[in-house]
């Protein structure tokens, strides 16, 4: 049985960024080349952009302190693929959690198009170079930028919790900023449905509302639930 993900509150993200070579794309470069190609042929819409990965970490003081590399997307799907394998790296994101005036969280199903069909998360993506500001990551503005692109919602009409929750489930770390808002879920829910709407090709083919545990869907990653079943037992 796998371990519950560790659920906690940090002050505040130390993230920095440096040059370097991820030894497990070089070493497994024909086999994630013959891996992409499987996707790219069953996904049309996915392409091997640059992504950066978090290679080590520590908490202290209140503080999450993490270093990143930048790699490309290949490698990294096909590590997350295979079950994300001990490769000195972390697959480390930051994402929004909207959480309505009437206490439910907001969450996106992953469209048909994606790598992750039918998985329901809060609206995330993987940091890319663009995240980098003076040799740190700022996963502030990647927050801001998945917010806006996801649900066509702006970062300005909500009320940020202090900190983040940061969610630690094996490799996966994610940090995630609760914004709270004063409309009603089904107000926030129909307003993202009319964005996605309007998309020619949205990355969320549905929104789901999280009010308690009953709400729980199979389709949720640990971390997921791992974070919402703490915030409903009122950590």
């Amino acid at each position: 049985m796998n371990d519950a993900p560790l659920v906690f509150h940090v002050d505040r993200l130390d993230l920095s960024y440096t040059p370097k070579v991820w030894a497990f794309a070089v070493e497994r470069q024909a086999e994630i080349e013959e891996f992409f190609a499987g996707l790219q042929r069953d996904k049309p819409a996915v392409w091997n952009g640059r992504v950066l990965l978090l290679t080590r970490h520590e908490t202290a003081d209140g503080v999450f302190r993490g270093e990143f590399l930048e790699t490309d997307y290949a490698g990294f799907a096909a590590w997350i693929a295979w079950g994300r394998p001990e490769a000195s790296a972390y697959d480390c994101f930051g994402a929004p959690a909207i959480l309505s005036a009437d206490g439910a969280f907001l969450l996106g199903r992953m469209g048909p198009h994606t790598a992750n069909t039918g998985k329901i998360y809060f609206p995330a993506g993987t940091p890319e170079p663009g995240d980098i500001v003076d040799g740190r990551i700022d996963f502030d503005f990647s927050v801001r930028r998945e917010l806006k692109e996801e649900t066509g919602l702006e970062l300005a009409e909500f009320s940020a919790e202090p900190g983040w929750t940061t969610v630690i489930d094996g490799a996966l770390i994610v940090h995630i900023k609760v914004l709270r808002s004063e409309q009603s879920a089904e107000t926030l829910r129909s307003r993202i449905l009319d964005h996605l709407a309007r998309e020619p090709q949205p990355e969320l083919s549905d929104i789901l509302i999280a009010r308690g545990p009953a709400d729980f869907d199979p389709m949720m990653p640990g971390f997921v639930t791992g974070f919402l079943a703490q915030r409903f037992a009122g950590g």
